[in-house]
């Protein structure tokens, strides 16, 4: 309790003062925490860790962790991504404070329930563009159909479908920046209809 009445407290100031806090922003291959340069945030932001695991048949392909500055709203914000044989599940944390150390993020637990919502499914490489009539069924919380946009610049894009969480849509458009790496990642979802298939509405995308 003493910690979230200090948080709050923590936030009121902030969004009193017009204070912009600076944090860390640097990538790391793997789970454990990376350290990087202070840069100074927009206001009405945290400094945040963000732990990304893919995997493939099961299979852990790559792990990602990062730190920086993020909007209040993606704190404390696990979801996943699924698309045929591969699931992305991220983790959030957040601190309030000149260049703090997040907690380490949480990822969403593992559920392969059937949720009645169908989506469309494919990636393609070299293209921010992707359509078929290949579909998969969704389970646990990814009630949302997504295709999911990747430009990492001067080098690829990368454009996938499949089932993804609210929170994963959410996150809409964001840009990453470290020294020699700049990548575009955009979010762009529909809801579906359950228990038909929606892959009728990805034209509209």
């Amino acid at each position: 309790m003493r910690s979230l009445l200090g948080t709050l407290c923590a936030l009121s100031v902030f969004a009193a003062t017009g204070y912009s806090l600076s944090c860390q922003t640097c990538m790391s291959a793997g789970s454990t925490p990376c350290q990087g340069q202070s840069l100074p945030c927009p206001p009405d932001s945290a400094c945040v860790a963000t732990y990304t695991l893919t995997t493939t048949n099961g299979v852990t392909v790559s792990e990602a962790y990062t730190l920086s500055c993020a909007p209040l709203g993606r704190c404390d914000k696990p979801g996943s991504f699924s698309f045929p044989k591969s699931k992305l599940k991220m983790g959030t944390s957040c601190c309030y404070t000149d260049n703090c150390s997040p907690p380490t993020p949480t990822l969403p637990a593992d559920n392969n329930q059937v949720n009645g919502l169908v989506c469309p499914t494919c990636a393609s490489a070299d293209s921010a563009w992707c359509y078929t009539s290949d579909t998969m069924q969704c389970t646990g919380d990814e009630n949302m159909c997504l295709l999911q946009t990747t430009e990492i610049k001067v080098s690829s894009k990368v454009a996938v479908r499949g089932c993804a969480t609210k929170s994963i849509c959410d996150l809409g458009s964001t840009s990453v920046s470290y020294p020699g790496y700049s990548m575009d990642v955009k979010f762009s979802c529909t809801s579906g209809s359950f228990g038909t298939l929606c892959y009728y509405l990805s034209p509209l995308l």
